[in-house]
């Protein structure tokens, strides 16, 4: 890995050209290490993004005219290049936003395998043909790309779930605006830097850094973007949609989630606990396809349980640059004093606190924003920690007689994005598929597996009800045009 030897300020992308209006940066800090300043980052004005979305425009026009295979072909110099860099590119990701290395390096990845799959997007069909009743007609649907894309993306996932939204966004014809989480806006730029190498044409793909308060809320109101595709929390998704609803532009969200896993009585228990932890603590649960309830069949609720409590205390928490690291901070300040604040909750309402429950004061973690993996038991559906998404590494453990009630309180909460079964019972395995109220919903494997290939999005108020990902991600970043042919 390299040694930073300077610290970068890293400006928008606009037009083709590094560039900002203003002279004004911010810090984006290390949560290993508050000390630690990876890069300084544009702070954005207004200005700066209309003249995004107006290169956005321009560019389009000649993009659109291009064959799917051509601009294909531009993603898969993307990969190469994000290939190339995927080292560093992991590295700026780990020291930006603290997830282990290994994490880092397989979300990296994961971002050139998702370039690679939409290139080949681009020699598929995009329409089918129709019979008319009209004998010496011809009718067939194409598909038309909406224009100037405007993608906002949080911080948990800084190379993936860009990339994701920005390759079919391109190779549909689109072009794009990106709105990057500010506490990872240094690995997006090390994202775009790529995007740059490849040679797209200027004003195609556009980075624009700053405020929500300033270029997100500028990205909802932008008279001139077409559609809008967002990951992040509830309350921001929701002001997205109503914003993007009352000028007529088409939205995509991706929201949080509360994800369950059921450990049914015949489950294999060793296997149920190895991916609970995996898919409840790993990134420091900050996925939104975390495992936050663990409902269990309460004739095998102590032995899991102490299972569980036997792995979770062998846990290495540490900075993720550290090979022996298991687990790393929480990405910021906030995102620690929002986690701590829910464990108070969960203790005050009267949850019993297993393990962990506090802030890392080690020696080599102090200046860093960490939180000890936590177990809760005792935790019934009116608890606040069993309703609202916590973004952090808590378990809260629910013990349940049957499976019929089991899934009652897997259903039980606002959000619908994925969940898991751990069963080698057929029938159970066929009545969670068919009652569990998610987009997602896994069979021995934990929650948090997500494949490139597949759609994804979540039901309730985790998404808009739209897919992301797989061949499914036509249908937003397209429009269907119905052509009806007559000599």
């Amino acid at each position: 890995m390299s040694v930073q030897t300077e610290i970068q300020t890293y400006l928008n992308y606009i037009n083709g050209e590094w560039q900002s209006s203003s002279n004004e940066v911010e810090a984006s800090i290390n949560p290993a290490n508050k000390n630690e300043i990876v890069g300084y980052i544009s702070k954005s004005a207004k200005e700066d993004l209309d003249y995004a979305v107006t290169s956005a425009k321009h560019a389009q026009i000649a993009w659109r005219k291009l064959s799917g295979p051509a601009r294909g072909d531009y993603l898969y110099k993307v990969a190469n290049a994000l290939e190339a860099r995927l080292e560093e590119v992991a590295e700026t990701m780990t020291r930006e936003m603290g997830k282990t290395f290994q994490e880092a390096k397989g979300e990296t990845a994961r971002g050139v395998a998702i370039l690679r799959y939409y290139a080949g997007e681009g020699m598929r069909k995009v329409g089918d043909v129709i019979p008319s009743t009209d004998s010496e007609a011809f009718m067939f649907t194409s598909r038309a790309p909406l224009g100037v894309v405007g993608v906002i993306t949080p911080w948990n996932f800084p190379v993936a779930i860009p990339i994701w939204k920005i390759a079919p966004a391109l190779v549909y014809g689109n072009t794009v605006v990106l709105k990057p989480a500010s506490e990872t806006a240094v690995t997006a730029a090390k994202v775009i830097e790529c995007f740059h190498e490849a040679g797209l044409p200027a004003g195609v793909i556009n980075m624009v850094m700053g405020s929500g308060s300033i270029i997100g809320q500028g990205i909802i109101d932008h008279p001139d973007i077409n559609g809008i595709t967002f990951t992040g929390s509830d309350g921001v998704g929701k002001r997205v949609g109503l914003g993007a609803f009352a000028r007529g532009a088409k939205y995509q969200l991706e929201m949080g989630g509360k994800n369950p896993v059921i450990v049914a009585e015949d489950a294999d228990l060793d296997l149920a606990v190895e991916a609970t932890i995996s898919g409840g603590l790993r990134s420091t649960g900050q996925k939104c396809t975390a495992t936050s309830r663990v409902i269990i069949q309460s004739s095998v609720y102590d032995v899991f349980k102490e299972k569980l409590l036997a792995k979770v205390k062998e846990i290495k928490v540490g900075q993720g640059l550290h090979s022996d690291t298991w687990m790393g901070p929480c990405a910021s300040e906030s995102q620690l004093n929002t986690v701590l604040g829910y464990i108070e909750k969960g203790k005050a309402e009267g949850a019993v606190l297993l393990y962990g429950g506090s802030k890392c004061e080690a020696i080599g973690l102090e200046n860093g924003f960490y939180v000890q993996p936590t177990v809760f038991e005792n935790v019934n559906s009116n608890m606040t920690i069993a309703q609202e998404e916590i973004f952090g590494p808590v378990l809260a453990l629910m013990k349940v007689d049957t499976m019929e009630e089991a899934l009652e309180v897997a259903n039980d909460v606002e959000f619908g994005l994925s969940a898991s079964i751990f069963t080698t019972n057929i029938q159970k395995m066929l009545s969670f598929i068919n009652e569990m109220e998610a987009g997602l919903v896994r069979i021995n494997a934990e929650s948090a597996g997500v494949e490139l290939q597949a759609p994804f999005g979540g039901m309730k108020k985790s998404s808009s009800l739209s897919r992301e990902q797989g061949s499914a991600a036509i249908e937003f970043f397209t429009n269907i045009k119905t052509v009806f042919v007559k000599g």
